[in-house]
Formats: C-alpha cells, structure tokens, sequence
C-alpha cells in the first residue's frame, strides 16, 4: 500500500505498567475525576473521562528491576486558561508533586500548561491549547456498528 490511508484521529489510549497500581489509580480516579471504565482482574484497570483510555497494569518485580519505560509526558486538556491554574492549585493541595508553575508558552501563543508527577514517577501536564481545547466528543452510537 502506497498511499496513506485515512487520517488517525488523535492519540486516545496510554497504557502503563506501575509498580503502585492502586495509588496510581486513585491519583487519577479521585484527584483527576476519571472513571473506572473496566477491571478485567486485580493487576489490571481501564480508566476513562469519555473519549479516551489509560490502561494500568501492576508491573511485577522484574519489570519494576529492569525500571520503568522511560517517557517525558502525556498531557490532560483543559477548556479554558484558567482550569490550568485551578489544576495546578487543586493537585498542589492534595499533595501532588508539582514540576512547573503554570506558565504561558513563548513560542505557541495562547497555550499555557504546567507539570506535575503522578504517583508512579510519571509526568503529567494538564494543558489548554487553542486548537484542541474546548472540543468534546461523542460516545460512539454502538447501533450503527
């Protein structure tokens, strides 16, 4: 095949293995507001805030020796500008450790963002974008399938 077929449609699924799968995911579940989307058995869960999928899985100890996959990070959209600061102070007093003040990025007018490290080591960054904040999809209609 040599033409490209149809556009992907954004980045909607991060799986990770951790060490500390339940303080993961009350990290994301009470202080981030997903949603336990599905539990297939103790060691594994899929969390969800409608349009897209972390996969937690508890990493065992060869995996936690060999250390972990190394990534910078993975962003949370925000709807407004303001939500970045509301976050930022929300995870500071709940205990989160923060990476960044919430700044406004020179070179991408209108973005602004800060960083902060969930319970695994990971980098999170809730973000607003002008080009991507705001918009909210739909849950596919499972009929027309």
């Amino acid at each position: 095949m040599n033409q490209r077929p149809n556009r992907l449609n954004g980045m909607r699924h991060i799986a990770f293995s951790v060490p500390n799968l339940e303080e993961v995911e009350r990290f994301y579940v009470e202080l981030l507001g997903m949603e336990v989307l599905h539990r297939p058995h103790e060691n594994l869960v899929y969390l969800t805030l409608g349009n897209d999928n972390l996969s937690l899985s508890r990493a065992d100890a060869d995996e936690t020796a060999a250390g972990p996959q190394r990534m910078d990070h993975f962003g949370f959209i925000c709807d407004r500008p303001t939500d970045v600061d509301a976050w930022a102070e929300y995870l500071a007093a709940n205990g989160v450790e923060i990476l960044s003040r919430p700044h406004d990025h020179k070179n991408d007018p209108g973005v602004r963002s800060f960083y902060c490290l969930d319970p695994a080591g990971n980098a999170v960054q809730p973000l607003y974008h002008p080009a991507v904040s705001g918009q909210r999809f739909e849950k596919a209609d499972r009929s027309l399938e």
